[in-house]
């Protein structure tokens, strides 16, 4: 859901986070990565304007950051 928010393939969001395209695509799979490669997945579509939301009876979610000008 992140990567169509930010309108981004699995290449350009495994070059962000600096991890192998197939990476990507085995964490939308829902296979098992190590905790520090989702961290640094997670870090790179952050600072490219994802806000991760907690779970709050509707299911976690991303959506894209407000800029506040």
């Amino acid at each position: 859901m992140a990567r169509a928010a930010l309108e981004l393939g699995v290449r350009d969001v495994a070059k962000l986070a600096e991890v192998a395209p197939s990476t990507i695509t085995r964490l939308e799979r829902g296979e098992s990565l190590y905790p520090r490669t989702v961290e640094a997945i997670r870090a790179a579509l952050e600072a490219a304007g994802i806000e991760f939301i907690p779970e709050n009876g509707g299911g976690a979610g991303v959506r894209l950051k407000v800029n506040k000008a």
